[in-house]
């Protein structure tokens, strides 16, 4: 995950990075738009987070070039407090989100990681149309999984051959898409004819395949070709096989094996160039033993057979696939793409999709079209298993500093170890601020940790983390004491952008008077 971040105001600038960074995102920083235009090119793959007052050119006009370059380049504009008529004109622009000032790290973070899986569909996207513009001929199989891997290179082996195709594979998994892609890949230039031989009724079932001549029966008015003889120089794929009549079975076979056929009511044989892929959702082989499917076309058919994989035995493909289908609803109903989380992602790869992969475009067609609820603002992050959480004002949650330390409140810290530094200043503060860290981490340990020998258990005793929140939390309120509140003076002291400390407070639920 990428970031490009405009900041002109160098503490900010470095609080937001660090945001950025412990987020998982690599983070380009520039304190100009002038800066930052080189950076962008067309198929950056990451995200821009700008400020709207910059110097030199705007945080809108950097949002004007960034659209004239990609126009599906997220652009997330930072606006000052009540700015609400420049984040309108910044959405009007094209921004994908605004952030008013002062903002929590949590919303930059939803917003920010919402913009980059929407960057991940658009680069994905055009990288599969380049590749299928790039080889017309290839199949178009999504998928990274070992077995549409595999799948891939058995049609490019066999697409150009001509020999006829069995195809397995459950409801829902793509029969008929891959009888197509061998089609489009044998290099045919005749027509690609799908029958169901389920759906056609047995007593036009006969005229549908091989056609018929005038007067073959009643109604037969004039002469109609069938479409075995439709599909001369292409392809005819045969869905559900298996429930073709035992009757038809025998003169397909034929069919197959001479490669001609007479109409019926003719007696003119019709030579026939195409090729036969056959579909099936029951195991042909079962059924020729239980004498319900005819042996010899089984294996007249089943020259080459390929088995499509379930959904759920893909599921790392799940990701590609519903970003396929999202960007086919969303330009067939010219809606916004849909975005989503992680956590909602791991739980449809982890689903069963009996469906298959018909039921995933159905999901994605009710998921563009806002029938599915998705992206929910994120809740805040769960505390590990064996971490307390932060203790709020007067509770007695967490490592305790009311005894021992001298330290309850910030307007009570004006006692104990450690405020020999938080009244250092000038050019001993870099000292005193050790020697103050020295007598906090005593305290931590001393109120935290049970000293050798003392009664208590290994599961009393806090984590790491919890002694490390102590004795950070311990260091912000005598920072503050010392500094009379002020939040800027105090973060000068503790060597802290403002808004890091913003963020410190926050997560440590220490209130100011």
């Amino acid at each position: 995950m990428k970031a490009l971040l405009v900041e002109d105001e160098a503490a900010l600038r470095l609080a937001t990075s660090q945001t950025l960074e412990l987020g998982g995102f690599a983070v380009q920083a520039c304190a100009s738009a002038e800066e930052a235009l080189p950076l962008l090119l067309a198929n950056f793959a990451g995200v821009v987070v700008t400020d709207v007052r910059l110097p030199g050119l705007s945080g809108l006009d950097l949002l004007a070039r960034v659209a004239a370059l990609d126009a599906e380049l997220p652009v997330i504009v930072v606006t000052g407090h009540g700015d609400v008529s420049m984040a309108v004109e910044a959405m009007r622009a094209g921004a994908y989100d605004f952030i008013e000032k002062p903002f929590a790290s949590e919303r930059l973070m939803d917003a920010v990681k919402r913009a980059q899986e929407r960057r991940n569909l658009v680069l994905e996207n055009r990288r599969l149309r380049s590749e299928r513009a790039q080889h017309p001929d290839m199949p178009d199989l999504i998928g990274r999984s070992e077995a549409i891997e595999h799948l891939k290179v058995v049609v490019r082996n066999v697409a150009p051959t001509g020999v006829d195709i069995l195809v397995n594979g459950q409801t829902g998994t793509g029969k008929e898409v891959m009888a197509r892609l061998i089609h489009a890949a044998s290099g045919r230039k005749g027509n690609f004819v799908a029958i169901n031989c389920g759906a056609l009724p047995e007593s036009v079932f006969e005229s549908e395949i091989f056609g018929h001549e005038a007067g073959a029966f009643t109604g037969a008015q004039k002469r109609r070709i069938g479409k075995l003889e439709f599909a001369n120089g292409g392809t005819v794929f045969l869905d559900e096989i298996e429930s073709m009549p035992m009757a038809l079975q025998v003169k397909l076979l034929r069919v197959l094996q001479e490669r001609r056929l007479e109409r019926l009511g003719g007696n003119e044989s019709v030579a026939l160039d195409c090729r036969v892929v056959a579909a099936s959702k029951a195991d042909l082989l079962a059924l020729s033993a239980q004498g319900l499917f005819r042996e010899d076309l089984y294996y007249r058919i089943g020259v080459i057979s390929i088995d499509l994989p379930r959904l759920r035995d893909r599921r790392e493909d799940i990701p590609l696939l519903l970003a396929h289908f999202v960007a086919e609803a969303a330009q067939r109903y010219q809606r916004a793409m849909p975005m989503w989380t992680p956590e909602q992602m791991a739980a449809w790869q982890a689903a069963d999709w009996p469906g298959n992969v018909r039921e995933l475009r159905n999901f994605a067609e009710r998921l563009t079209l806002g029938l599915v609820p998705t992206a929910p603002v994120a809740a805040p992050h769960s505390i590990p298993a064996g971490v307390a959480a932060p203790a709020t004002p007067g509770s007695t949650a967490g490592p305790a500093f009311a005894t021992g330390a001298g330290i309850s409140s910030p307007a009570g810290a004006a006692t104990g170890a450690g405020m020999e530094w938080a009244a250092g200043a000038g050019a001993s503060g870099s000292a005193a601020m050790s020697a103050g860290a020295a007598s906090a981490a005593g305290v931590v340990m001393a109120a935290g940790v049970p000293a050798a020998g003392a009664a208590g258990t290994e599961a009393e005793q806090p984590s790491l983390p919890q002694q490390v929140d102590a004795f950070e939390r311990d260091l912000i309120l005598r920072a503050l004491a010392a500094a009379d509140n002020n939040v800027a003076l105090a973060a000068d002291r503790l060597l802290l952008p403002r808004k890091t400390l913003y963020d410190k407070l926050k997560k440590h639920q220490i209130q100011r008077d």
